[in-house]
């Protein structure tokens, strides 16, 4: 009879966490590309991005020279991808911020999260609960300004510098909007 209840807990703590994971997940995000001067040049860079198979849409905004790029359900989002694509049309991203949504997590200064291998380091916030859709700001190079960049590498750990850490794919920084 215990390891009949055992078995049970066991397969419901298990379900619980698959649950949780499955409703976590990138939403969409708002790439700023610095470097457009042209309907051509958004153009190139909104070819390179359609290729990734994890984007569903992107709509446009040429005037800030912003991409709002909408996730598949379910799939991978690599946001070095993101990047490199931006990068293989002739340009670079000036800003990358993504909509996430978060189930209860609490959160701190230097709080790590873990999601699809990579790891999410929160610089520069407040202790909250992060619950529903909530607006994360990459911070690593090549994400932002590298005005913006050494703002917050004065305050860094040395996984920032590197955007490394043992057993994970990734480190990328991120702070709250």
């Amino acid at each position: 009879m215990e390891n009949k209840v055992l078995k049970s807990v066991i397969l419901s703590l298990f379900s619980l966490i698959f649950i949780t994971d499955a409703k976590a997940q990138f939403i969409k995000a708002e790439l700023q590309a610095s470097g457009l001067t042209c309907s051509m040049c958004s153009f190139a860079t909104q070819k390179q991005l359609k290729t990734l198979d994890f984007i569903d849409s992107i709509g446009t905004d040429l005037d800030h020279t912003t991409f709002m790029l909408y996730f598949k359900k379910g799939k991978e989002v690599s946001l070095d991808m993101i990047k490199k694509r931006v990068e293989d049309a002739g340009f670079s991203v000036a800003s990358l911020k993504v909509t996430y949504h978060f189930d209860n997590i609490k959160i701190e200064n230097n709080y790590h999260y873990e999601y699809q291998k990579n790891l999410y380091h929160f610089m520069d916030v407040k202790p909250q609960t992060l619950n529903g859709n909530v607006l994360l700001k990459l911070i690593d190079k090549g994400f932002v300004t590298d005005k913006e960049y050494r703002k917050f590498l004065k305050q860094a750990t040395p996984c920032y510098q590197t955007g490394k850490m043992p057993d994970v794919n990734r480190v990328y920084h991120v702070t709250l909007l």
